[in-house]
């Protein structure tokens, strides 16, 4: 007798806190694929219903008895080893759930189907659904950064280029590119929901020969009319939409959902490490949101870590690697494929739920950002005024001209660093601008806070798009 496999621990995201207790994780997991096949099987045969190659009371209870409930997860996990898919075993016990339940009706199950049919439209609905979750929380994210961009449109920061100080701007600014990230992301969601999203509907070889057998169609008249039909039915009764041709080979809708994910994954990644950086010790400027027990060290009682934003930028370093491996997959053979297809599912499954997972957290992120102007203010004065040394060589060039000014400056700068002294005070004291500049009209020059440019302006048609 065969030995029994061994139970496995379900995958409860021990090495993935970025999903774990999330909404998308639900969404994505084995039982929510397993109703997404049973909720494939039931639409077509309620489709078939519609054009009459289906008794009506038989897609009932097909439809009736496609609960995942009612099925044993893990005994078609295992079965699925035998061939290379889990719609087959799928196939077999839901038909013997359907018989037990109306047994006239048993026949009538994955009438003229293939089990990739049944798999991508299965994956198509997961997708939607996980998409649909994420959707949403970019919407508060977005609506929140819009917030913090309006609040804080004039809050001067240091801007920092190559790590180093550069020039002033605000963190309305910035916070209005995050949003503008978001936003970007939430297009690229919609359009895939909107377009890209189609139901799977070929048969054996792309033909959809199977569906025209069983329903009398083959060699008549229109066999194009009844696969249009078909196609229509099943979009219809899934919420998908119809694809011009079928797809088994033609892995668009995987790489679109791909390209959407990672960038969605990417954009939110770049706000977790901005945070990341301006959280530094010695930084200081942002804090994430608090909760009981988050951030702690097992080793550190002091330190409180950013872990909202590491979450975020883990799934960031993972989900255009994943998506890379599906664009990849477009590259199968034949009419359907071995391995490439099959390839596809685990980083599909993963890139929803990492996306997923940090966009959640992305909406408490930006929700209960703290933002701390008094150390913003404090850090543009590290220099001594030399983070606005790009408006001084603008003012003095035309009083000096170009090249001497910046000669001046240099040198001036380098003494301001090396002493410790404003730039102001070393450059009231350059015999070049006796009697041109008084040591108060410098000062006055040297001031952050008017040399952030056209930020203020660019918030407001940032918020107004």
């Amino acid at each position: 007798m065969t030995k029994p496999p061994p139970e496995a621990d379900p995958d409860s995201g021990l090495l993935s806190p970025v999903r774990a207790g999330t909404p998308v994780e639900a969404a994505v997991g084995d039982r929510a694929w397993l109703q997404a096949m049973l909720d494939a099987e039931a639409a077509l045969a309620r489709a078939q219903a519609r054009l009459g190659t289906v008794p009506g009371p038989a897609a009932a209870a097909i439809t009736a008895a496609a609960r995942a409930d009612r099925l044993d997860l893990r005994q078609l996990a295992v079965q699925a080893r035998e061939t290379a898919n889990p719609v087959v075993g799928l196939v077999k016990a839901l038909t013997a759930v359907v018989a037990d339940d109306a047994p006239d009706a048993a026949g009538y199950v994955h009438q003229g189907s293939t089990s990739q049919d049944i798999f991508d439209t299965a994956a198509m609905l997961v997708a939607d659904r996980a998409l649909r979750l994420i959707r949403r929380d970019l919407g508060r994210t977005a609506e929140a950064l819009a917030h913090l961009a309006g609040r804080h449109r004039d809050t001067v920061m240091a801007g920092r280029t190559l790590a180093l100080h550069a020039v002033p701007t605000t963190f309305g600014l910035k916070a209005a590119g995050w949003r503008s990230l978001v936003l970007d992301a939430a297009d690229r969601v919609d359009r895939v929901l909107r377009d890209g999203l189609p139901v799977a509907l070929g048969g054996a070889a792309g033909t959809l020969a199977g569906y025209l057998a069983r329903a009398d169609a083959d060699g008549a008249a229109d066999p194009g009319g009844y696969a249009d039909a078909l196609a229509d039915a099943f979009a219809a009764e899934t919420g998908l939409t119809r694809p011009r041709l079928p797809w088994h080979a033609l892995r668009t809708p995987i790489a679109d959902l791909a390209a959407a994910l990672a960038f969605t994954a990417g954009a939110l990644g770049k706000i977790a490490l901005d945070v990341q950086t301006l959280a530094r010790t010695e930084i200081a400027e942002l804090t994430e949101p608090g909760a009981p027990g988050r951030g702690g060290s097992s080793a550190m009682p002091h330190k409180r870590n950013p872990v909202l934003a590491t979450l975020m930028r883990s799934a960031a370093l993972q989900v255009p690697v994943l998506s890379t491996g599906l664009t990849q997959c477009l590259c199968v053979e034949d009419e359907r494929s071995a391995g490439g297809w099959h390839a596809e599912w685990q980083p599909l499954r993963e890139c929803l739920r990492l996306t997923g997972g940090s966009a959640h957290i992305a909406v408490e992120l930006a929700e209960g950002l703290r933002v701390r102007a008094d150390r913003m203010h404090g850090n543009l004065a590290l220099t001594g005024g030399r983070i606005v040394s790009e408006r001084i060589a603008a003012v003095l060039g035309g009083t000096l001209g170009g090249a001497a000014a910046r000669r001046l400056l240099t040198e001036a700068a380098a003494v301001a660093e090396r002493s410790g002294r404003p730039l102001s005070a070393v450059l009231a004291e350059a015999p070049e601008l006796d009697g041109r500049m008084s040591a108060g009209e410098l000062e006055e020059l040297c001031e952050p806070a008017h040399y952030t440019g056209a930020a203020g302006p660019l918030v407001d048609r940032a918020l107004k798009g």
